[in-house]
């Protein structure tokens, strides 16, 4: 039996939705962990491909399946993180997975360094991991320096949580669907007090898949989804020009893109403003958080 004062109790916590091949690999490379206190909690969004009756065939310690009625987004995410009775919660997507030393990594991180809230994995491409053995995909590079010129967010494919954090901070905005909800939520992990950090030596790889990831629907959600995490968090002034910058950003690439999906987006935000709930954070932290404006511009491109 482990001992849980050195070993505590980890919940992987993956969202899918019709993604069965690269969740079972997902899962399989879960296995390969050397860190074995874990317990792996797996949200269907109603996936229509056979996902949840793979799950139900597999072998694994301590793996459990939530099965979703429909595709809620992110919302299934806070289902399972509600779920989950670890010390420490683990998320990945359902095309991502850590390093096999990845996770003791993750605990000596927190161990080390109490104010760290979520320790953000460093995600690799997939084609890293296939051109390595697992074993010597195993991560070796050290600590860095915090930053503290600015703050930023987390990667949803690969990050450790506090449960108690988690708890303070509140799971992912479940209006959202899809994308930005990370950045959302790491502004009320900072806002409550504790720190994002990414080290170099934690690390995880990512699929990319293309499943699922339509042309138009990135775009879309991104955008839409950065005014309402302007609106839901940014203090009166901020707020405004944060606005406007977005503003300009959404009628000059719709211009240079020719697509009406930015303008849309923006006003799918203001149609809907009613389902955020306003919730400013501290001035000093949205002055000092990076935010991503331009990503939703670089899709088509």
């Amino acid at each position: 039996m482990p001992d849980n004062a050195a070993t505590p109790l980890v919940s992987a916590v993956i969202v899918s939705y019709n993604r069965r091949d690269d969740l079972r690999e997902t899962l399989s490379m879960l296995s390969l962990q050397h860190y074995k206190n874990l317990e792996i909690i797996v949200v269907d969004n109603a996936s229509a491909d056979g996902t949840a009756a793979m799950i139900s065939e597999l072998v694994l310690p301590n793996l459990r399946l939530i099965q979703m009625e429909e595709n809620v987004g992110v919302k299934a995410y806070n289902r399972g993180f509600e779920a989950a009775n670890g010390e420490y919660i683990l998320i990945l997507d359902d095309d991502s997975f850590p390093a096999p030393d990845a996770i003791e990594k993750m605990i000596e991180k927190f161990n080390r360094y109490p104010e760290v809230g979520i320790v953000s994995f460093t995600v690799k491409d997939y084609s890293t991991f296939k051109n390595n053995s697992p074993a010597v995909a195993a991560s070796t590079a050290g600590d860095t320096d915090f930053n503290d010129d600015y703050i930023m967010s987390f990667h949803g494919a690969g990050a450790g949580v506090r449960r108690d954090v988690l708890k303070k901070a509140g799971g992912y905005p479940e209006e959202f669907f899809l994308y930005f909800n990370e950045t959302d939520m790491a502004l009320r992990v900072w806002n409550a007090g504790f720190r994002i950090e990414s080290f170099p030596d934690v690390v995880c790889y990512h699929k990319s898949s293309m499943t699922n990831r339509t042309s138009e629907r990135g775009p879309f959600y991104y955008t839409r989804n950065i005014f309402w995490t302007i609106w839901k968090n940014y203090p009166g002034l901020l707020m405004w020009k944060a606005t406007l910058l977005m503003l300009f950003y959404v009628f000059y690439y719709a211009f240079e893109q020719r697509t009406f999906i930015y303008i849309r987006a923006f006003f799918d935000a203001v149609v809907n403003v009613r389902m955020i709930t306003r919730n400013p954070i501290r001035t000093q932290i949205a002055r000092r958080f990076r935010m991503h404006y331009k990503t939703p511009f670089t899709m088509f491109r």
